[in-house]
């Protein structure tokens, strides 16, 4: 018969796992890393642009000011004096994207990685490729956009509505702009910015009264832009709130509510006294776990967000649960039976997690190791041996509770 070993070890790999939860809870590094740190960076390199922009108007104010409305744009004095105009824009919509990365949207991280890339092209533009600071700050968040990709995996309501209600603004700014730069084009000519506003209604929500008709070539042009960007603007703002409900609902109706799957945690699996013990033991540990019982729990013992209900015997369930990713699979079901066949599960799963059953029968004892676990713990066999020892008059061995507590069988070779 093989030796027991006392207790089980764990490698430094697992401690150190075990260690860097203890620390990330304490922290609630899931709450904010890295997301939220993103979304400050992201709202600081907008807000830095909108200044550069303001920066630039306010150098430009007597132009600004004495701006009328022209044939064409060739007619423009200055258009240079417009070219912190777009910048601003850049910096309004990453301020407002900012926001949308603190719920982890995906939309918002792929808006913010396309504006920040369209930035960093003006910039190096402007610097004849050089790269100075705000260069610098833009690749560097690029790069750690890029590496926490995964993190942004949401698609949010919020997120999308917030993109229509900024999209919708933005080009009204641009229609209500354009319409009176080319005023001149117009028949009749649109020589004040509430005309102008009035054609940018107009002809954004389709009426088209023809009571304001472009005339010039660049007036048409800029009026056909205009009526795409609104279909394009206004069918996007639609689909990204639509979409996102659509998707939910019918994720909910197919899969079920589906929770985040968790990694270096505990899987504990059955709904008794050892299972309701061991998770409030991790949890008082500020631990990682999750459990698996095979029917929602009676009386509320365990958190929503650690339970799913199902047969950890399927090795379905064990990877929804995250055994793949776990750092031990804790079966300590009532049934030794069912115990072996959550060990031959979480073996065919594989993985890096430690595997330990339960066994309430001593003649089962055997029956278990054959399967393989990495530990076996049996309270109630060892509860029986020291009633028998106390009333017997026996010396109680601290190295035999251990070892019947703990059995644990080493690797054969072959």
């Amino acid at each position: 018969m093989a030796e027991f070993h006392p207790h089980l070890r764990f490698n430094f790999r697992h401690r150190w796992a075990r260690r860097r939860q203890q620390l990330q809870h304490r922290l609630y590094w899931y709450h904010w890393f890295p997301h939220v740190p993103i979304a400050l960076a992201v709202g600081l390199f907008g807000l830095l642009n909108l200044l550069s922009s303001l920066q630039m108007v306010l150098r430009n104010v007597p132009f600004l000011l004495h701006l009328k409305p022209v044939l064409n744009l060739g007619q423009v004095p200055a258009l240079a004096h417009l070219a912190g105009v777009p910048q601003g824009i850049a910096g309004v919509v990453l301020l407002v994207m900012s926001v949308g990365l603190l719920t982890r949207s995906r939309f918002a991280w792929t808006i913010t990685l396309l504006l920040a890339s369209g930035t960093l092209a003006v910039i190096l533009h402007q610097t004849a490729w050089r790269l100075d600071a705000m260069a610098l700050f833009d690749i560097v968040l690029l790069a750690t956009m890029l590496v926490f990709y995964r993190t942004f995996s949401r698609t949010s309501v919020a997120a999308g509505t917030m993109f229509g209600v900024v999209s919708a603004v933005l080009l009204l700014g641009y229609a209500v702009f354009g319409a009176y730069l080319l005023g001149a084009g117009f028949s009749p000519p649109i020589l004040n910015l509430p005309q102008a506003l009035y054609f940018s209604v107009v002809t954004l929500s389709t009426v088209g009264y023809g009571d304001i008709v472009p005339k010039s070539p660049d007036a048409r042009l800029f009026t056909v832009s205009i009526i795409i960007l609104g279909i394009t603007v206004f069918a996007t703002a639609i689909s990204a709130v639509i979409v996102p409900l659509m998707n939910t609902r019918m994720r909910q109706l197919l899969l079920g509510a589906k929770k985040r799957m968790k990694k270096d945690h505990y899987i504990v699996v059955g709904d008794n006294p050892l299972a309701h013990n061991t998770y409030r033991e991790l949890k008082a540990r500020h631990l990682p776990v999750t459990v698996i019982a095979p029917a929602p729990p009676q009386t509320p013992w365990v958190d929503a967000d650690d339970l799913i209900v199902g047969d950890a015997t399927d090795i379905e369930t064990l990877r929804q649960a995250g055994g793949a990713k776990a750092l031990a699979i804790l079966a300590l079901r009532v049934d030794d039976s069912d115990n072996a066949f959550i060990v031959l599960a979480a073996k065919e799963l594989g993985g890096k997690a430690r595997i330990v059953a339960s066994a309430k029968n001593r003649k089962n004892l055997a029956r278990l190791q054959r399967v393989g676990p990495d530990m076996i713990i049996a309270p109630d066999i060892l509860g029986g041996e020291l009633l028998a020892m106390v009333l017997s008059g026996e010396s109680i061995n601290s190295d035999a509770i251990l070892r019947n507590l703990f059995r644990s069988e080493p690797v054969k070779s072959a």
